[in-house]
């Protein structure tokens, strides 16, 4: 007991304090990351909820709206073109039972004249536009629009050439990796180690870990984003087909787990942006930026708009260089 008392607690206190003191102080142990952008207002799939989801209409739309960064996934087609769509199967957007990588670009069906919104069960959204974009469209158009790509299969060629198309448009700065799958992330920054990345699924808890812990002040993070669900939505505007999800007790559990805001200070206050999606009404976007989000993700641009208009968000600092962790 009593080198229990002279020389173990003295330690474990110390390392508490010093974990309190660092979490709060990060800049003691780490430089601040400086991204090219910083982004409040990000549109989901374009704005899915608007117009019919990752059109060139929905991009074009949210732009105009003022979202500050557009959210996308991308697949390849058969003869080779990296174009945007959510899913690789068609069925949902199309009515079609096809895969992307099966079809060619120019025997892609349109999207359904009428689509559900994933994330607010029971709401449609259509336009003008039902045709899948091509993601240098995208790029072509919005030279200066901060956009992450989402990978979601390990397809080398697919990952080659979006790191392609994002270095001949000169966007390294402004385009970010996303993917949930660290081993996909892990090709992508194989690919181009110059885009910023967010953080994959298991990196995400290896940082609660760390954060629970007491470890995570210590520890140097290259990612950039931070991008994961506000738990409320869960079994509200977004019903999950995971059953275990649909357990009130289990999402109460993960909100109180995940939902920590000087977790999302301390990553900000190191230069890591924190949003949380996918919030589609005034209550939730409320809520992200109260537990301490820097941005949120919507499919309803000019909602988030509006609600920015109306609570407007601090802008942090962009134009020092990103040296990373030390």
């Amino acid at each position: 007991m009593s080198v229990f008392l002279y020389f173990i607690l003295p330690v474990v206190g110390g390392y508490a304090l010093s974990s309190v003191y660092l979490l709060r102080n990060p800049h003691v142990l780490h430089r601040k990351k400086r991204a090219a952008f910083y982004c409040t207002h990000i549109s989901h799939r374009g704005g899915g909820g608007e117009k019919i989801e990752s059109t060139m209409e929905a991009f074009t739309h949210a732009v105009e709206q003022g979202t500050q960064m557009l959210e996308m996934d991308c697949h390849l087609t058969r003869d080779g073109h990296v174009v945007v769509s959510h899913d690789e199967n068609l069925l949902r957007q199309t009515g079609h039972d096809a895969d992307i990588s099966s079809l060619n670009l120019q025997d892609l069906p349109l999207y359904k004249e009428s689509l559900e919104v994933t994330f607010y069960e029971g709401r449609y959204s259509s336009g003008a536009d039902r045709k899948f974009a091509l993601l240098e469209d995208v790029f072509r158009k919005f030279p200066e629009m901060p956009v992450s790509v989402e990978i979601k299969e390990n397809n080398h060629q697919l990952i080659e050439k979006v790191s392609d198309l994002v270095r001949r448009y000169n966007r390294e700065e402004i385009t970010v990796w996303a993917s949930v799958k660290s081993g996909i992330l892990e090709e992508c920054r194989r690919t181009n180690g110059s885009m910023p990345y967010s953080f994959s699924g298991s990196r995400g808890v290896l940082v609660l870990l760390l954060f629970y812990s007491g470890l995570l002040p210590f520890v140097p993070l290259g990612e950039s984003l931070l991008q994961f669900y506000l738990p409320r939505i869960i079994n509200r505007t977004y019903i999950p087909e995971e059953g275990i999800l649909r357990n009130k007790l289990v999402i109460s559990l993960l909100e109180k787990v995940t939902m920590r805001k000087s977790l999302f200070k301390h990553l900000s206050a190191r230069g890591i942006q924190v949003h949380l999606f996918v919030c589609n009404k005034d209550d939730d976007i409320k809520a992200a930026f109260e537990v301490g989000a820097t941005g949120v993700m919507s499919d309803y641009p000019t909602l988030l708009s509006s609600y920015l208009c109306r609570n407007p968000r601090p802008r942090a600092a962009t134009t020092e260089e990103n040296p990373g962790a030390l």
